[in-house]
């Protein structure tokens, strides 16, 4: 009998999703736990298996489809994808009177169901999938370098590069034959209008829901952003000279996040206002720290979770945020690492960022945002001086916090980073 392929259960708080893209054509033998439709959330993506062998008998809801949890959007049925036998192809088309049967070697050979190209689809994220696509890259030609020989994307584009290389000219009696240049390409008449110069691409599940929730945010919230700058001569010095030993000890590269989150751990337990939430005509002053952590995506942007920020250590923060971060980028997140947060950091400094304002992750009511590390003269001590220097920001619902209270945390902030042993003792 035929098996519905249907929408699981989504998590907390979601209920519906789109069909991002079928990774099988109707027809095609499918294996049992292997992939066959990408669908899409406002948090993450995932992938429907395969719940038996068989064959992709129909897909009942299209790409860019909106589904709910338990819809029906396709059919499987046994069999392995191959054409009809041909002793029973003949039994149910009799021959014409006088027409002899083909003899056994004249008849058609058996297409074999392709199975190689479906294994490697479990070797590589649906966006690395997707680039081997455009490019025309076979996966089963490219070797994986990530964990367990998952192909990576820079595997991709490692072997796109290869191939864009020019073939060297052989070389005839010790020097290189000079080639003549190809011709010009002949030139394309121009299209009538405008149109034809541009190209429509699908807005993701995901990025329409970033667009709503930062509009809400920014109709929904009262909210400023106050700034402050940080001298991260102390973090810097005390990361050269301990970011070895703290890596061969931990396994863990120190990096600024770890002190950034200590540092905003602290602040939120001096200034509990922070760390709240506003359901209607109430203040939820939350006792727990969970930070949020900003990443960039190739699908938009996502904010895993730190849970208990204030009961990890400086390893196992930067442990956790490393791997939430290549999760993040491998399309590995579950909705549980998405889920709840109290406050979020967001580092723009990655990308080069000097200055910016942070939107509001609702219904959080404040976010933390760190900036590129550039070296300007200050005056200490009455001398001017070179030092590395980070602008920050803290964006904040005016409703909930008042400005004294947000100058206040960012003043905490910047105390704690500019003196990393108070930040140890605070933490």
């Amino acid at each position: 009998m035929p098996v519905e392929i249907r929408v699981p259960e989504l998590g907390e708080s979601v209920t519906d999703a789109t069909v991002g893209r079928w990774l099988k054509k109707e027809g095609e033998a499918v294996k049992r736990g292997e992939p066959i439709v990408e669908v899409e959330t406002d948090k993450i993506n995932f992938e429907i298996e395969a719940e038996q062998d068989g064959v992709l008998q129909s897909i009942v809801k299209g790409e860019g489809e909106t589904v709910g949890v338990g819809d029906v959007i396709g059919m499987i049925a046994e069999g392995d994808g191959r054409a009809a036998e041909p002793e029973a192809a003949a039994e149910e088309q009799p021959q014409e009177a006088g027409e002899e049967a083909p003899a056994e070697e004249e008849r058609p050979k058996e297409k074999e169901a392709p199975t190689e190209a479906a294994e490697e689809g479990f070797r590589a994220s649906p966006s690395v999938r997707r680039l081997a696509q455009e490019y025309g890259v076979d996966l089963a030609e490219v070797s994986g370098t990530g964990s367990g020989g998952r192909i990576t994307r820079e595997d991709v584009e490692r072997l796109i590069r290869e191939r864009s290389r020019p073939a060297a000219a052989p070389e005839e009696n010790g020097r290189r034959e000079e080639r003549p240049a190809p011709p010009p390409a002949p030139e394309r008449a121009p299209a009538a209008g405008r149109e034809a110069l541009e190209e429509r691409v699908r807005f993701s599940r995901r990025r329409q829901t970033i667009a709503q929730r930062l509009v809400e945010s920014q109709r929904n919230a009262a909210m400023l952003t106050t700034f402050n700058e940080v001298d991260m001569s102390a973090v810097m010095d005390l990361r050269r000279r301990r970011k070895e030993e703290f890596q061969e000890r931990t396994g863990a590269r120190l990096g600024f996040m770890s002190f950034f989150t200590k540092a905003s751990v602290a602040a939120l337990k001096a200034f509990p206002q922070v760390n709240a939430e506003l359901a209607g005509n109430e203040l939820i002053l939350k006792k727990y720290y969970d930070i949020g952590v900003a990443v960039s995506t190739d699908e938009g942007l996502v904010v895993p979770v730190v849970r208990d920020a204030d009961k990890k250590n400086f390893a196992e923060i930067e442990k956790e945020i490393a791997d939430l971060a290549t999760r993040a980028r491998e399309g590995r997140l579950t909705l549980e690492d998405l889920r709840g947060g109290t406050f979020t950091i967001t580092n723009g400094g990655v990308f080069g960022s000097l200055f910016s304002t942070p939107i509001l992750t609702l219904p959080q009511v404040a976010i933390l945002g760190m900036h590129k590390v550039q070296e300007r003269p200050v005056v200490v001590g009455g001398e001017i001086q070179v030092r590395p220097m980070m602008y920050v920001a803290l964006s904040y619902d005016h409703r909930v916090i008042d400005g004294a209270e947000a100058v206040s945390f960012l003043v905490r902030i910047k105390e704690l980073v500019e003196d990393p042993e108070t930040l140890l003792l605070e933490g």
